[in-house]
């Protein structure tokens, strides 16, 4: 061990070395992790939307689809109706 003494004149001791050392380190560390967790953030953000519009770019075609298949239906529903209506005239 050094010869070194804390300020009340006791010796310093591994312990009160890592205390001085993660008071000086502790700002670094708390920097680095607010920036690390920004970036994760953010990329988690960035691959969240991709994947939501990639999704939803699903979810519309089908809506397309679905929307143009009842509007045929409703179309032949309609001509039916017409011809059910000329026949009963007819007769």
């Amino acid at each position: 061990m050094s010869d070194e003494n804390t300020a009340d004149g006791t010796p310093k001791t591994s312990g009160d070395l890592r205390d001085i050392l993660k008071q000086f380190a502790q700002p670094v560390l708390d920097s680095l992790d607010t920036r690390l967790r920004d970036q994760i953030d953010t990329r988690v953000d960035a691959r969240v939307d991709a994947i939501l519009s990639d999704r939803l770019a699903v979810l519309e075609r089908a809506v397309a689809d679905l929307d143009r298949a009842v509007r045929a239906l409703q179309e032949r529903l309609d001509r039916d109706d017409a011809d059910h209506g000329a026949d009963e005239a007819a007769n």
